[in-house]
Parts: structure tokens; C-alpha cells; sequence
């Protein structure tokens, strides 16, 4: 069975590959009106994260976007680790 580890949390997902497709897609668009009610924008990075199980596209974008918020997060903190 596929698992996800996101946040700190690891997540089970369903068997066939065209149900983790349509629910990282469903995930992604809901996180697009992230602006309304019961959704919200966390739904996007989620998405991602269940499509880069699948898609090597979406997995090559997940790693960038969780490169580059560690950065920033190291930057915010004082510890920027990549300066010399």
C-alpha cells in the first residue's frame, strides 16, 4: 500500500493509481479557491505531494518547493546554512 510522509505525519493512499491521480488533482484545484469557506490554500502543497508519488514532474516540483521554503525558513531563523 502507498504512503505519503507529510509534516511530520505518514499517510496511507489508495491502491489504484487513477484515485491518487483524481484526488491530488481534486486536492490542487480546491486549494485554487483556497480563498472560500472549508477550503483553504494547504490543500495545493497536499495535492502535490500526493501526485509526486505518481508523476515524476510533480514529485521534481515538490522537492523545489520544499527546498526552497527550508531555505527560507533557515534564512528567517539564522541559520543560513548554504552562505560562505
Amino acid at each position: 500500500m502507498p504512503r505519503m510522509k507529510l509534516w511530520g505525519r505518514t499517510m496511507r493512499l489508495p491502491r489504484s493509481r487513477i484515485v491518487r491521480v483524481v484526488m491530488g488533482f481534486a486536492f490542487i484545484v480546491m486549494g485554487v479557491v483556497g480563498f472560500l469557506p472549508v477550503v483553504g490554500f494547504w490543500m495545493i502543497p497536499v495535492g502535490l505531494a500526493i501526485l509526486s508519488v505518481d508523476s515524476p514532474l510533480a514529485r521534481r516540483l515538490r522537492r523545489r518547493a520544499e527546498v526552497w521554503v527550508l531555505r527560507r525558513y533557515n534564512r528567517w531563523k539564522g541559520r543560513d546554512v548554504g552562505s560562505v
